[in-house]
């Protein structure tokens, strides 16, 4: 419990990492393997102080507060599962940010039925963070571009910056067919929903939130469409379901794709979903320097599209796919 005390109150004195937090999450934070319903409770009660006064739990945090956290006991649980330290390939990094490159089949984060993502990887990889934390999401299939916040106030401005519309991301999927618009703004409401079986599930609904996605056609072969995606809103499994809704499912999608198709794929290769965070832009959040970063096509991902140029003919643009990629 990041060294806490079982017997007597813990005085905790804040730094620039957890300035402008909510004390409600702070303490989550800090009390690692005590039940949230816990944690609340002892704040609601009273015992849990700042500089020596009572608050409530949407109070935030400034640097130098002294939080006085009472003496906790926990029982014992089972052993977690381990997280292995993992390194992840770095596209860019400075005291503020860390964008990596993340691969496929990879969670950022642990929960629903995931011990551990990238994120606890990489903090167990870098013990000397004093802060890390995700500044937006991929989904577990999805490889690519994936920023994490070294400072708080880097964190609350790429969470504004993300909500406003100001960081330009854009994604490379395959999709079965033959789309035929060069250029093609996607105006879909989506909204979330769980099956029977408590999956989490998106489909296009006016009950919805307002999702835009502008589409721009790569290449075309005779069953298959490479195109690019760039996303101004960032819905749950947005790219997915926008595209399957038109028509047009991603390759080797195992939520909304077309099954069959997606075990012959399997066959000739293709084992995962072809959806890759390629490119990000943006003004730093502290510095304002504009930022322009790329991730190549995974290796699998590649040796697919060569094999379609190879089996089949390409009708769309000029020169190879794969060099202009």
């Amino acid at each position: 419990m990041n060294g806490l005390s079982k017997d007597s109150a813990t005085w905790l004195e804040v730094g620039e990492e957890s300035a402008g937090q909510r004390i409600d999450n702070f303490l989550l934070r800090v009390c690692k393997g005590v039940p949230k319903s816990h944690v609340y409770r002892i704040l609601r009660s009273g015992e849990v102080r700042v500089n020596k006064g009572r608050i409530g739990p949407d109070y935030r945090l400034n640097i130098g507060d002294a939080v006085r956290v009472p003496p906790i006991r926990v029982s014992e649980r089972p052993a977690q599962a381990l997280v292995p330290a993992r390194e992840f390939a770095v596209v860019f990094e400075d005291e503020a940010l860390l964008v990596v490159d993340k691969p496929a089949g990879v969670a950022v984060h642990g929960g629903s039925g995931v011990s551990f993502g990238v994120i606890e990887q990489l903090r167990r990889q870098r013990p000397e963070a004093r802060f890390l934390e995700l500044a937006h999401r991929l989904d577990r299939e999805t490889s690519g571009l994936l920023i994490l916040a070294k400072k708080r106030s880097a964190l609350t401005r790429l969470h504004d910056m993300f909500r406003d519309g100001a960081i330009r991301k854009r994604y490379l999927a395959l999709v079965r067919g033959r789309w035929l618009n060069p250029l093609q703004h996607v105006r879909l409401p989506l909204l979330k929903y769980l099956t029977a079986e408590g999956e989490r599930r998106v489909s296009v609904s006016d009950e919805g939130r307002a999702s835009h996605s502008i589409v721009r056609l790569v290449a075309r072969w005779e069953n298959f469409s490479l195109v690019e995606v760039e996303l101004k809103t960032g819905r749950t499994h947005q790219i997915r379901v926008h595209l399957a809704h038109l028509g047009f499912q991603l390759a080797g999608d195992d939520k909304y794709g077309d099954f069959p198709a997606n075990r012959e794929l399997a066959k000739t290769g293709l084992k995962r979903m072809f959806l890759h965070a390629a490119s990000l832009s943006f003004s730093h959040p502290l510095t304002g320097q504009e930022i322009s970063l790329k991730a190549p096509l995974p290796p699998e991902l590649r040796n697919f599209l060569a094999r379609l140029e190879l089996a089949q003919t390409r009708d769309y643009g000029d020169g190879g796919v794969l060099e202009a990629l």
